[in-house]
């Protein structure tokens, strides 16, 4: 039942995180966001896919049949940025991702709660 619960919690959190990342896309970047993505060789166009793509792995992990695919797709992501932000050098930034790596391996470890009914 606690793992349940946990995971519910974590699903709220990832799916809030997703969106609000992912959304970002669309709002007009200040200078520090332009300047932090061009250091990670990241052009508008690739900034524009990751953001639906995080978009799409925040919606796919509510439901329990794409729940796996959503944290894969979610941990893809962020293990990109962080790749991305060690070639250019920084080490805080991919340090600063490790915590939002592991949500979502920690919630195909517990599972969807929904999974087998309530």
């Amino acid at each position: 039942m606690a793992a349940r619960i946990i995971s519910g919690l974590l699903i709220l959190v990832s799916f809030y995180i997703g969106v609000s990342h992912g959304s970002r896309v669309f709002q007009k970047p200040s200078a520090e966001y332009i300047e932090m993505m061009t250091a990670l060789g990241i052009t508008d166009t690739i900034r524009t896919m990751l953001g639906v793509c995080s978009i799409l792995a925040a919606v796919l992990i509510l439901f329990p049949t794409t729940f796996f695919i959503g944290n894969v797709l979610r941990a893809e992501l962020l293990i990109v940025m962080m790749s991305l932000a060690l070639k250019a050098g920084n080490y805080k930034f991919a340090l600063i991702e490790i915590p939002f790596l592991l949500m979502p391996l920690a919630l195909i470890y517990l599972g969807h709660p929904f999974k087998n009914g309530i």
